[in-house]
């Protein structure tokens, strides 16, 4: 699986279940719908998605803030709060968690994919490194990138989707997954949030 990896915190599973509908459409793999707070933080002890959707209000003691604490303190991916409550204090306390991202309901397709569009691309651009050296990354991996592997590097660095990488480059979505695969397979990562902490410590931003 190379796909942009989400998890949902949602306590209305028809809601989560939209939400899910619609990534499933476009370059997300959903890995884990969570209904409880206290499943989702069991969950990020030791997994680590892409990004997290993250409602504020789930009728717990601990809320979609506490989460967002908890991955800003503990964890290295960017999230995306969902409310229907936009009102000052919860968006000053959204705001300590430095969010990539903020979904008010009622929301539609459109809403969901362009924010975490462009949450991606905004935590990126945030952690980017001064400069991207081919040469020092790959005296760090496992074997040499390609040329084309280290531009489909430094464009999922950008936040692309494998859709975006196949328009941009001009090759087929199965192309985009195969030059992914062998992207992790060298630099010995997971997903594509462990490619910008691979980066980070390579090129001595992190």
């Amino acid at each position: 699986m190379n796909e942009i990896r989400v998890i949902i915190v949602e306590d209305e599973p028809l809601i989560a279940q939209d939400i899910a509908s619609i990534l499933e459409g476009y370059d997300y793999s959903v890995e884990g719908i969570f209904h409880v707070p206290d499943m989702a933080l069991h969950y990020l002890k030791s997994n680590t998605p892409d990004i997290a959707i993250l409602d504020v209000n789930l009728n717990a003691e601990i809320d979609g803030i506490a989460i967002g604490k908890y991955i800003l303190e503990n964890c290295e991916f960017p999230v995306v709060y969902l409310t229907a409550y936009a009102d000052k204090k919860t968006i000053d306390r959204a705001k300590h968690t430095k969010p990539m991202g903020y979904i008010v309901k009622p929301f539609d397709e459109k809403d969901i994919f362009t924010t975490l569009e462009i949450a991606l691309y905004n935590y990126a651009n945030m952690l980017k490194p001064v400069q991207f050296d081919k040469a020092l990354i790959n005296k760090n991996i496992l074997s040499p990138l390609t040329d084309k592997e280290f531009d489909i590097l430094k464009d999922i660095y950008e936040g692309r989707t494998n859709q975006q990488l196949a328009a941009q480059h001009f090759i087929s979505i199965n192309t985009v997954k195969t030059h992914i695969k062998n992207l992790y397979d060298k630099m010995e990562v997971g997903s594509r949030t462990e490619v910008i902490v691979k980066i980070r410590s390579l090129l001595g931003s992190g």
